[in-house]
This record gives structure tokens, sequence and C-alpha cells, in this order.
């Protein structure tokens, strides 16, 4: 993976589960749009409203690509309707980044 986009989530701290839910749907969806699901993460101690997804792709060509297959998938189309409707998600951002070689994926030694 040489790109990986960090989305940022701004929740309803009264509905984590709700985005819990939505996160899980994404699970299935993701990996058969093409992109490389790293996870979705909760919080859990500090700030109760942040929320994180990380997917991974090859380059900005395949995120283009599994970006159009998203559009179309009808189970991912739901899942942002699903959304919209619980309205547990307040802002979301998103930022992508390169992994510096040498310090991904690392065993110990």
């Amino acid at each position: 993976m040489n790109l990986t986009c960090f989305i940022r989530y701004q929740i309803d701290p009264f509905q984590r589960e709700a985005f819990q839910a939505y996160a899980e749907h994404w699970g299935r969806i993701i990996p058969r749009c093409g992109g490389h699901l790293l996870g979705y993460f909760l919080p859990h101690e500090g700030s109760n409203d942040i929320a994180w997804g990380l997917i991974g792709f090859d380059g900005l060509a395949a995120y283009e690509a599994y970006r159009a297959r998203l559009k179309a998938d009808p189970e991912g189309r739901e899942n942002f309707q699903r959304a919209q409707r619980g309205r547990f998600i307040l802002r979301e951002e998103r930022s992508f980044c390169e992994g510096v070689p040498g310090t991904l994926n690392l065993q110990p030694r």
C-alpha cells in the first residue's frame, strides 16, 4: 500500500453503538470495492467523540477506482444513508498519507 486514507469522524458520543454498526458494515463493503481496510477505531479514553477509519490503497488511481465502485455498490449506498438517517456522524475529515519505508509492519527482532 502506497497511500492511506485517514478518516477522522466526530461522532455523537451517545450513539457510539450506531457508529460501531456503521463501521462493521464497511468491513464487508470496503474490501469488496478494492480498499485495504486497516480498521475502524472508536474512542476509548480521552475524547469521547472522535473515531477513525484507515483504508489503504496502492495509489491515487486505485483510490479513484475504489470511489467509483463504492458509489455503485448498493450496500455501500445504504450504509451512507444509514449514517445520514441516524445523524451519528457530526463531522468527517479525510487526510491522505504515504507510509515511511522502514517503519511499516515491523516485527520484533
